[in-house]
């Protein structure tokens, strides 16, 4: 079967499946090896930036290679075996479902004016402090996280996936799990965790840029418009912190025609990110929704165009 084939079939079940609870995700599995590898790199080296290089290169060197030896050794007691095997792996790297399932929850509870469960909903799928966000401001970080996740939840593995395989699309979520583990600014991980930030930098700037198109098109199929989306996204798209994250948020606010940025607050500590987008008008609870459709129409331009690149080059 080809790798475009196992590609398709790996998106289709994270449509279907999304991201089941309680069992043993790669994703968890490497959490583990990271926090493993810290706690000895720490205890190792004394100079903090080299402990997280080593860090960063023994976790994703080993990701890659234990995808890589189940698939062949499940291959060498049957060919089937190594194929669900790789099939299993790219599905475990995709979050096109499980983005929905996870952000939905905070556009219910505000439809109810719960705004005390949107908060606690919306905490598990952002990084910054949620407990008296407002409600305009709820909407911006909840469609800020679904643009952004566009990127390193499906374009990226998929990008990763066309590549090299299974074993690549896991090495990156390896990459982006050192990110989301160690990625602070903070006393803790400023050293420690440069060498996962700029990885996952590096492993990121093709994907974000691969998805400017995708999002301009994926808005026009959703009634928005695709010509602010990427006029916006050139504009504004560079403003943010990170190289890779303003690019689809930018996107995303000239499709929406809102604009997103601001003031936000981690672990205590100010965060003052660059306005993105023109201010047509406020946020509004609809905004979510259409950022929904825009991720999902966007996923599958971005499936389709990949495959298209792996079929015929």
């Amino acid at each position: 079967m080809s790798l475009a084939f196992q590609i398709v079939i790996a998106f289709i079940a994270d449509l279907i499946l999304g991201d089941p609870k309680n069992y043993p995700h790669p994703v968890k599995i490497i959490a583990r090896l990271a926090y493993g590898m810290e706690s000895f790199s720490r205890k190792l080296l004394s100079n903090l930036r080299i402990a997280g290089i080593v860090t960063a290169i023994t976790v994703v060197a080993t990701s890659f290679l234990v995808a890589w030896l189940v698939i062949q050794g499940l291959n060498q007691l049957h060919p089937w075996l190594g194929l669900t095997a790789s099939i299993f792996f790219i599905y475990t790297t995709l979050s096109v479902r499980s983005l929905f399932d996870e952000s939905r929850p905070v556009l219910q509870y505000l439809k109810e004016t719960n705004i005390v469960k949107a908060r606690e909903s919306l905490s598990r799928i952002v990084g910054r402090d949620t407990a008296s966000l407002k409600r305009n401001e709820i909407v911006r970080a909840t469609v800020e996280t679904v643009a952004e996740s566009t990127v390193d939840g499906v374009i990226a593995p998929l990008f990763f996936a066309i590549l090299g395989g299974a074993p690549l699309a896991i090495a990156y979520k390896a990459i982006n799990t050192m990110d989301s583990l160690f990625g602070y600014k903070n006393e803790a991980y400023r050293d420690f965790g440069w060498a996962p930030a700029r990885l996952d930098d590096l492993a990121n700037w093709i994907p974000a840029r691969l998805a400017l198109p995708v999002i301009a098109v994926g808005a026009v199929f959703c009634g928005l418009s695709g010509r602010k989306s990427l006029a916006i996204a050139m504009r504004d798209g560079s403003k943010h912190p990170s190289p890779n994250s303003g690019l689809p948020e930018a996107a995303m606010a000239g499709a929406l025609g809102v604009q997103l940025g601001g003031t936000s607050f981690y672990s205590g500590q100010l965060n003052e990110k660059p306005f993105i987008g023109d201010k047509l008008r406020e946020l509004e609870l609809s905004d979510i929704t259409h950022s929904h459709k825009v991720m999902f129409t966007a996923s599958l331009l971005g499936l389709a165009g990949l495959i298209s690149i792996e079929i015929f080059f």
